[in-house]
Order: C-alpha cells, then sequence, then structure tokens
C-alpha cells in the first residue's frame, strides 16, 4: 500500500486498518513467545564427559585467547630433583683424547692424558631383525628302530613364525596403545625393521587372546570372593554390531566381560551362586538385580548427572549443593584413616542430616525432580 492509497482512505477506514495491524502484531508477538518457550522447553545443554556418558575424545576443544596469560613452567616450588644415574657397567666406552696438539702439531698418542669429564648416553640399538632358523631331524634308534623327533624349546615351536618378543610388542602396540592394524604395521616396519602383514598381526593376536582366555577363571572367581564389586557397563562395537563390554572390579581383579546384551543374566552368567556384601554401580535396572546385601549408587556417576542439570540451570542451587555434599563425603573417606573416629561418626552424621534436607526439598525443574526421586528410592 503506497502514500497515495492511505490519503484516498476516509478517517474510518484509517482506523480500522490501524486496528487491524495492531491486532495482527499481538498476534505475532504471542505466536512467537510460544515459540520461543518450546525451544527452550526442548533445549538441552550439549553433552560432555562431565554431564555425560560421552568419552572425553568427543569433547568439544574450546579455543584458548590469543593474550591468555601463560603459566609458569617447569617443576613447582620444592620439588625434588631427579637426575640420571650413571650405570656401573656401560655397554661401550668411548675415550676421547687429542691425538696432534693444535698449536705446534705435536704427536700426542703416547703421551699420558688426566681425565676431565664423563658422560653417558642412552641409545637404542640399530633395528635388526633376528631371524631364527629351527632345524628338526628325526633320527633312528640303532637299537629298536624307531624313529625319534625331539620337540624345540619353548618359543620355538616348528609351528610358529613370529618369536615371542615380537608377539609380545604386537600385543604391546594393539592392546596397550590402542594402535590399529595399519598404524601397527607401519611401528614395526619403521621402528624395529619388521615387515609383517595385517592378517599376521590379527593371527597374533587371536593367539594371544586364546592365551588370556585361560587367565578368565581365576579372574572372575576371584570377583565373585570379593565383598565389595564395582559394576558397569558400556558400548563396544563387535563385527560391526552394538554391543555392550561389562566391567567388575574388585580390589584384587578387574574382569572384563563383552556380551551382545545388557540385561541382568550376564551378572547371573559372571556371579553364578556368590552373592557379594555391596554391589557398587550406577541406578541401571539390570545392576539393582545383581546379587548383593547392600547396594551403593556409584557418585562418580552421580556426580555427574548433576553436572547435567547444573548445565541445564546453571542457577540452581539443588545440584550445586549435592555435588558439594557428595564430594564431601567423598573427601571424608579417603581423611579416613588420618580421622579420629569419634570425629568420623560426627562428620557420617553430618552427610546424612544435609542429604535428608535436600532430597526433601521442593523442587521445580522435572530433571532435577527425576534424580531427586531416584535418591529418595535408593
Amino acid at each position: 500500500m503506497t502514500q497515495n492509497d492511505l490519503a484516498q482512505m476516509s478517517r474510518d477506514e484509517l482506523i480500522e486498518l490501524i486496528l487491524a495491524q495492531i491486532e495482527q502484531l499481538a498476534q505475532l508477538k504471542a505466536d512467537n513467545e510460544a515459540l520461543r518457550l518450546k525451544l527452550e522447553k526442548g533445549k538441552k545443554p550439549p553433552t560432555s564427559s562431565s554431564n555425560s556418558s560421552q568419552p572425553p575424545s568427543r569433547d568439544q576443544k574450546r579455543s584458548l585467547p590469543s593474550d591468555r596469560r601463560k603459566g609458569r613452567h617447569g617443576p613447582p616450588a620444592d620439588h625434588p630433583r631427579h637426575e640420571r644415574q650413571f650405570v656401573a657397567n656401560p655397554d661401550h666406552i668411548v675415550e676421547v683424547k687429542a691425538e696432534t696438539c693444535s698449536h705446534c702439531h705435536t704427536d700426542l698418542r703416547s703421551a699420558e692424558g688426566v681425565l676431565r669429564d664423563v658422560n653417558q648416553i642412552t641409545e637404542l640399538p640399530p633395528a635388526k631383525v633376528e631371524v631364527i632358523e629351527v632345524r628338526q631331524y628325526e633320527v633312528n634308534c640303532p637299537e629298536c628302530g624307531r624313529r625319534q623327533v625331539d620337540r624345540p624349546p619353548a618359543g620355538l615351536e616348528m609351528e610358529r613364525a613370529f618369536g615371542a618378543r615380537l608377539e609380545a610388542t604386537v600385543v604391546y602396540y594393539r592392546q596397550e596403545q590402542h594402535m590399529s592394524y595399519q598404524r601397527t604395521q607401519a611401528a614395526l616396519l619403521n621402528l624395529h625393521g619388521v615387515e609383517i602383514s595385517q592378517g599376521g598381526i590379527d593371527k597374533i593376536m587371536q593367539r594371544a587372546g586364546n592365551k588370556a582366555l585361560q587367565e578368565v577363571e581365576p579372574i572372575q572367581e576371584s570377583v565373585r570372593q570379593s565383598a565389595v564389586i564395582h559394576c558397569d557397563e558400556t558400548g563396544s562395537r563387535v563385527d560391526g554390531q552394538n554391543w555392550w563390554e561389562w566391567v567388575f572390579c574388585s580390589l584384587t581383579a578387574v574382569l572384563h566381560v563383552i556380551r551382545f546384551n545388557r540385561s541382568s543374566d550376564v551378572i547371573r552368567d559372571v556371579m553364578g551362586d556368590a552373592q557379594a556384601e555391596v554391589w557398587v554401580s550406577d541406578a541401571w535396572n539390570g545392576q539393582l538385580k545383581a546379587p548383593a546385601q547392600q547396594r551403593q549408587l556409584c557418585l562418580a556417576h552421580q556426580l555427574r548427572n548433576l553436572q547435567a542439570i547444573v548445565d541445564l540451570y546453571p542457577t540452581s542451587f539443588w545440584p550445586r549443593a549435592m555435588q558439594a555434599l557428595l564430594r564431601y563425603t567423598i573427601h571424608s573417606h579417603h581423611q579416613r584413616d588420618q580421622t579420629h573416629p569419634d570425629q568420623f561418626q560426627t562428620q557420617i552424621a553430618r552427610v546424612e542430616r544435609l542429604c535428608d534436607w535436600l532430597i526433601r526439598r521442593q523442587l521445580t525443574q522435572p530433571q532435577a525432580r527425576r534424580l531427586q526421586r531416584r535418591y529418595q528410592k535408593h
């Protein structure tokens, strides 16, 4: 609509037009406010390793300011000094002595020198593949005529293609350093001069796995006999499928079990007829069915869940107070040996009193109420 169109309209028509625009503007504001509330209600803070089960490797790394204050480099104050100790019997000794005088060119090879300084350098030996050829002979006994074939010593079996040290190195790269088959292959070639296919690496890992299976039963029995067992489960990829890796921890053993399901059947298979005194876990339903006399919610999981509520409601008091209480509880436990028994009992009573007060508070946030109901139940 142009200015000429407005000039031709009557006073009543202009009033009706203005009122219609005001009504339309009010409706747009109401729709906008409703949309904003919907977005805020469904909006969640970004997940990270501090407020979810996401691994730290997937956390978004923030950019540091270019003018940030640089920290002090070097050891902290009063840090004990560490120096490399000299080896009593070095493998090689290099004598450094002048043969001619740099001024008058006199021959100094027969002159007696005075030791001025000593230094030891630690070096890796050059990478050189050691190939061991095993020749197995067959001998006929001259008395009875029987054929005799002796077995090679351990580590030199005829069915072997790689030595024990090489296989141990492959397992170390794959299992401890989590290197891929390709990077393991490259490391063996570049660092040790060993050329091996990825199929050969896989066969080495399969043999190591079969040997490791022999240690599963003693570890499992050690976990079964433990009074306190910590248990958790996380996702794991097996042949392109989503499986679950369970871990059972005690003071003496750690058992990893990979299964296709996340039900309590896995716990029953591991524990058998055994029963723990205390079972520590998160609030997963399968974990709550574990055979135990008492249950303890994992405080690390609760701190992480509380952090998710803090990220969602930064000004909320309840999740921060619960976090402070749980951290105080953990600190008191670590200081138990240095605390008088009466003082420790006083700390326990204080924790219980504050915990009861916090789980009875009236909360308005749905996520906080859901976590509060969990604590009321357990």
